[in-house]
């Protein structure tokens, strides 16, 4: 081995002797040497140019030592010490990329010399040991190394192909074949180190990405009927946190938000980390990857001329692809449709009807319009829930008529599905199709005719709102038009929460009836009340108490502790549809029980659910209908609607009329002697 910064003039034993000569044995000066970074002639060495350096500059010769060396011509697995280069040098490592754990740092077996020599000096000490620790165990570490290579290609995979929807889980989806994987394999087969590190990162981080939309898509197809919008929904997640806390309590959506925010974190990190670990594994094995690529390509180019599928799901898979060009669009549909939606609500046919001309067939009647939370379709025609529900709705109807009220009833379709109470309410009020949060921000920011501001208009109502799911500020309280707001704070209860909902509805109506309608007014009241007993996670449910014991809401005390906890019904279909059906029977019996004793022949009540409940209740795919009644004593009210078709009683036939929401106000005021004026 050749010297070129030696201190000391020695004779070249490192010259490599003739092939049919064996070697000779090292002199011991250069045996003694070894510790300025001589090797052993057998492609081990370890020293460095800078242990030579310092070795010449502790004896003062410096580069005019260095310059005596003779240069002694290389042998078979030598290596310069001077120049660094080798002809049998260990593959760089980089981010990802494991090295055979046969093979020590400086190239030799496992199995033979070398095995238990230190690690260099500059090498870190994790790593050091994570090599030491290779070389005892090389079964075990290559055992190691391939599982988590496959866990890297399994999570990849998964991410490639995750439906966004939780009923599209089935084991076809994951059985085809991604485009994406094999035009990334093939960029990672022909990039350069630095290119492809960079391009695994890219993916890494936006298939992690990907994944946590498809969770939230997921999310919201279950609780709303429709995938996450990435411009508007992110104000939907201090929602759910309150919703996470009333169900499970303060401790346990702290855990579900830690959780979560647990994940968004790990998600990118982990499949950046598999991408780039599969990219190195590629680069390695260039030759065997580039044949694979090429198969697989060819294969996913026939199943798709030929449109092989497996069980109704296509081989050739363009899934990410299709995903990213849907969530491109939806977001430039949400951009138009906010500019398209300002216009929309600047139009309205009674803008500027004057108020002698607004509603005059209803002047004198005391007006209650009500919403009963998660009220839809289902309630009344799904096998598990309609017996109670039905049978409920026609002993509340007998009441009414032995009471001397009568009905009608039909069908709207709400602009929101599962959740997003204020977008029905909006609809309903306003006449327009509020179906996100942006049209809701649009239209409440303005000053649409709504239809508790057409009473207020006439100058002949004074208006009132009953809204115990409110517990803050509500600015959207001049925008419909109520004077008076009772909101959770304002109802005087006293009683506990039933889970998200913060009083029973008996309790509201009640509430209502001591603070706002049992007074005497100048002027008829036109009410709107919203009741929340039906609001899931329905559980644990109150139950109707006679009238004078209500009180302050204590009572229930007793009735919320004995009811049952969100975790018994949460995660079964089944008990969350028993205890949605109870909830809304409840709900139904404590508002016609509350008309019946208070209601006289001047009053008015329309009432109406506000949307379907959620999937796991109303069913995958179900309709957006929800049942809307009109109740009233005087028989000229129920007249003007005569035309409409709709089921005389609180149930409507499954053949009545079906409304889009936002019809509902027009057809209302025209038909009660309003005069359009646009």
């Amino acid at each position: 081995m050749s010297f070129n910064t030696s201190s000391r003039q020695v004779p070249n034993t490192d010259a490599a002797p003739p092939r049919d000569e064996p070697t000779p044995e090292p002199l011991a000066d250069t045996a003694a040497d070894a510790d300025t970074g001589t090797g052993t002639g057998t492609g081990t060495g370890t020293g460095t140019e800078t242990d030579a350096d310092e070795d010449a500059a502790a004896s003062g010769e410096g580069e005019a030592a260095a310059g005596a060396a003779p240069e002694a011509p290389a042998t078979e697995g030598a290596t310069s010490i001077g120049s660094g280069e080798s002809r049998e040098t260990p593959a760089e490592a980089v981010p990802g990329e494991e090295a055979d754990p046969a093979v020590t740092d400086g190239g030799t077996s496992a199995d033979g010399a070398g095995g238990g020599e230190e690690p260099p000096a500059d090498e870190p000490p994790v790593r050091g040991r994570w090599r030491g620790w290779r070389d005892r165990h090389p079964v075990v570490a290559r055992v190691l190394a391939w599982t988590t290579t496959l866990v890297a290609a399994v999570f990849v995979l998964f991410a490639l192909l995750m439906p966004s929807e939780a009923a599209e889980f089935r084991p076809a989806e994951f059985l085809r074949l991604p485009v994406e994987a094999i035009f990334g394999a093939a960029l990672l087969i022909v990039l350069p180190r630095r290119p492809r590190i960079a391009l695994s990162v890219a993916a890494g981080v936006g298939l992690g990405v990907l994944t946590i939309l498809n969770v939230l898509d997921i999310g919201f197809n279950e609780y709303l009927g429709r995938g996450f919008n990435v411009v508007l929904d992110w104000s939907l997640f201090s929602d759910a946190h309150a919703y996470l806390q009333d169900t499970f309590g303060h401790g346990g959506a702290l855990g579900i938000a830690a959780l979560a925010v647990g994940l968004v974190i790990a998600v990118p990190a982990l499949m950046t980390l598999s991408v780039v670990r599969l990219g190195n594994l590629v680069a390695r094995n260039t030759e065997t990857a580039t044949r694979t690529t090429l198969v697989l390509a060819i294969t996913w180019v026939t199943c798709a001329a030929l449109g092989v599928q497996v069980t109704g799901v296509p081989i050739a898979s363009e899934h990410v692809a299709l995903v990213v060009q849907q969530r491109a669009a939806r977001v430039r549909q949400t951009l138009r449709d906010e500019a398209a939606f300002a216009k929309i609500a600047k139009k309205d046919a009674f803008a500027n009807t004057p108020p002698g001309q607004l509603l005059t067939d209803l002047r004198g009647k005391d007006m209650i319009i009500t919403f009963i939370e998660s009220y839809g379709r289902s309630a009344i025609e799904d096998p598990v829930m309609a017996p109670g529900v039905d049978a409920t709705l026609t002993a509340e109807n007998e009441k009414l008529t032995q009471a001397g009220f009568a009905a009608k009833s039909g069908w709207l379709t709400s602009a929101t599905y599962g959740g997003s109470s204020w977008l029905g309410h909006s609809t309903f009020l306003s006449g327009l199709w509020i179906n996100n949060q942006q049209r809701y921000r649009t239209v409440t920011a303005g000053d649409h005719l709504t239809l508790i501001s057409a009473f207020k208009k006439t100058g002949d109502y004074d208006t009132v709102g009953v809204m115990p799911g409110i517990q803050k500020g509500w600015p959207e309280q001049n925008f419909y038009g109520i004077d008076k707001l009772y909101d959770a704070q304002h109802l005087g209860y006293k009683g506990p929460k039933f889970s998200w909902s913060t009083m029973p509805d008996q309790y509201a109506l009640t509430a209502f009836e001591r603070l706002v309608h049992s007074k005497k007014h100048d002027k008829p009241l036109m009410s709107t009340i919203i009741l929340t007993s039906s609001h899931q996670p329905w559980a644990p449910i109150p139950r109707t108490v006679p009238q004078d014991q209500v009180g302050d809401g204590s009572v229930y005390d007793a009735i919320q502790k004995a009811g049952k906890q969100p975790g018994d019904i949460i995660t079964s279909s089944q008990k969350s549809k028993e205890e949605y059906g109870k909830s809304i029977q409840y709900s139904v019996t404590s508002l016609i029980d509350y008309l019946v004793k208070y209601g006289n022949k001047n009053t008015v009540l329309i009432f109406l659910g506000d949307h379907q409940p959620i999937a796991r209740v109303s069913g995958d795919h179900a309709s957006r209908d929800v049942p809307v009644s009109i109740v009233a004593k005087d028989p000229k009210v129920l007249d003007r609607i005569t035309d409409w078709g709709w089921t005389d009683g609180l149930r409507p036939e499954h053949d009545a009329p079906v409304w889009k929401m936002s019809s509902f106000r027009d057809r209302f005021l025209t038909a009660y002697g309003s005069t359009p004026h646009p």
